[in-house]
């Protein structure tokens, strides 16, 4: 729509926005428990708690330590009181089982809440071994860990922070379904956990939802660019351009932001040349305004999160298959939906992105037939020519013969790739010597920063340091995570055949 002169309509939204400014509104928003520095300024406003009271009701009480209760003397109905439910530690959230995530409910006891925060957001996990073993301690329900003596005092958070840890972990590795099941498990209604489901939302491209969540979340205090984007997401326009006007004048939101909102609500903006430059902190919210005024901006040079929104089907083909790469080699997605992605259309071009489709097709074709010995060793050469065998493993290891007849190169890369996706195989592999390490004590508490140690140690191999890598693998048999320990010792053995010629 248009822009107009402010009128009285606009007035009074300034006025209201004023006032709503003065007494919701703190003078600066609170710093987020955070990693992924790109998400939306979705929210402001302290965290607080959600209940069944309204404006316009009389406050609830206060909690009370519990006190032993009056036994009824008649059968006359009491007054109804309302009162606030303690919500559970989310620390304790998890979409998995320990049983099923293979780890032991009692891991992170003993441990400081924040320092794991801290080692969750920093240990790498490049191996694929090792991102399997990340997601699953990411996502398994365990005991939460005690708070810090002194913690709340000292105004360190005592409860979430190691959820929002995990939460933002999963979103700096791409693998938003992942995060949105951990932060729907928690429920939306705390503001850090609502501002993160409001991106996710719109990283996938669906601003309904994002805004469904926003309208449907009590408690929780929009931004008002965030407002104004979902105002105008439902159609009411008028009430978008009101708001964008009043924030305006009011310094609540700053130039950029109102530059960028007035091209997405002006249409006189759609015909213009007038290009607006990319945020050097660039959000969801941002990404999916500039493609709303038909200025999309590219996504490789963005966090990997970001390339989930290039796998719509709406998106060209070649977006596709690159976004899809990027979210394979982060372990965001598994390596069935890149191998199906690579299925989808004939590569319109050659090298590259589309070299690698052309040479699955190749090899889909062969598995039907089983005659390998042309099409595998081709897919092994272009596949690691980008650094990426390991993800062709994973895509076609199961389908791969055990023993494949004779003894050219299909047959041992038949093996090779197995034996790397951890499958039974007829090629024999003995472990670097350099890997050998004695089993280290088990720390009777603090095991999870003892995993976490020995995922960074293991990590240490793809820049060569086999001694540490051997001492990480050493002690993650100590935890009793034998088969990660095996595959991940499986994997450094194999680096130097996945990564050049034989």
């Amino acid at each position: 729509m248009t822009r107009r002169a402010p009128g009285a309509a606009q007035v009074l939204g300034a006025a209201l926005l004023a006032l709503s400014a003065a007494t919701a509104l703190p003078a600066a928003a609170q710093q987020p428990l955070s990693a992924s520095d790109w998400l939306s300024g979705s929210v402001r406003g302290p965290q607080r708690e959600s209940s069944a009271w309204r404006p316009g009701d009389d406050a609830p009480p206060p909690r009370r330590p519990a006190q032993p209760q009056p036994v009824a003397e008649t059968g006359e109905v009491g007054p109804v009181q309302v009162t606030r439910l303690d919500q559970g530690d989310p620390d304790s959230t998890g979409t998995l089982t320990p049983r099923r995530a293979g780890l032991p409910p009692d891991l992170w006891q003993g441990s400081d809440p924040e320092e794991l925060a801290q080692m969750l957001l920093a240990t790498p996990a490049r191996l694929q071994a090792m991102q399997a073993l990340m997601k699953r301690v990411l996502t398994a329900q365990l005991l939460p860990p005690a708070a810090a003596a002194g913690a709340e005092a000292n105004g360190k958070p005592r409860k979430g922070q190691l959820f929002l840890a995990r939460a933002d972990r999963l979103l700096d590795m791409g693998a938003l379904d992942e995060a949105q099941a951990l932060l729907l498990a928690a429920g939306p209604g705390e503001p850090e956990v609502f501002r993160r489901l409001f991106d996710i939302a719109l990283l996938e491209g669906d601003e309904i939802r994002a805004c469904a969540i926003m309208n449907g979340t009590p408690g929780i205090a929009p931004s008002f660019a965030a407002r104004i984007f979902c105002l105008a997401q439902t159609g009411d326009w008028a009430a978008a351009a009101v708001s964008l006007h009043g924030a305006e004048s009011l310094g609540l939101i700053d130039e950029r932001q109102a530059i960028m909102l007035t091209h997405f609500l002006d249409d006189a903006f759609v015909d213009t040349d007038d290009m607006l430059e990319g945020a050097e902190r660039m959000t969801p919210l941002d990404f999916r305004i500039h493609e709303a005024i038909g200025q999309p901006l590219p996504t490789p040079t963005l966090p990997v999160a970001f390339a989930q929104s290039d796998l719509r089907m709406n998106s060209g083909f070649k977006a596709r298959l690159e976004a899809a790469e990027r979210l394979a080699r982060s372990g965001a997605i598994p390596a069935a939906r890149l191998r199906a992605i690579y299925g989808e259309q004939r590569p319109a071009a050659s090298g590259g992105v589309w070299e690698r489709a052309a040479v699955m097709r190749t090899l889909e074709a062969a598995l039907q037939t089983g005659e390998l010995s042309q099409a595998l060793p081709r897919a092994f050469d272009e596949f690691r020519a980008a650094g990426m065998a390991d993800l062709l493993a994973a895509m076609v290891a199961p389908d791969l013969p055990e023993a494949y007849p004779g003894d050219g190169r299909a047959a041992e890369l038949a093996g090779l790739l197995r034996l790397w996706h951890g499958l039974p195989s007829g090629l024999a592999v003995t472990p670097a010597p350099e890997l050998a390490a004695e089993a280290p004590p088990l720390p009777e508490t603090r095991l999870g920063e003892a995993l976490l140690t020995a995922m960074a140690d293991v990590d240490a191999a793809l820049e060569g340091d086999l001694a540490r890598a051997g001492r990480g693998i050493a002690m993650l048999r100590a935890l009793g995570l034998l088969e990660d320990a095996k595959r991940a010792e499986t994997q450094i053995t194999l680096l130097p055949q996945v990564r050049q010629e034989f």
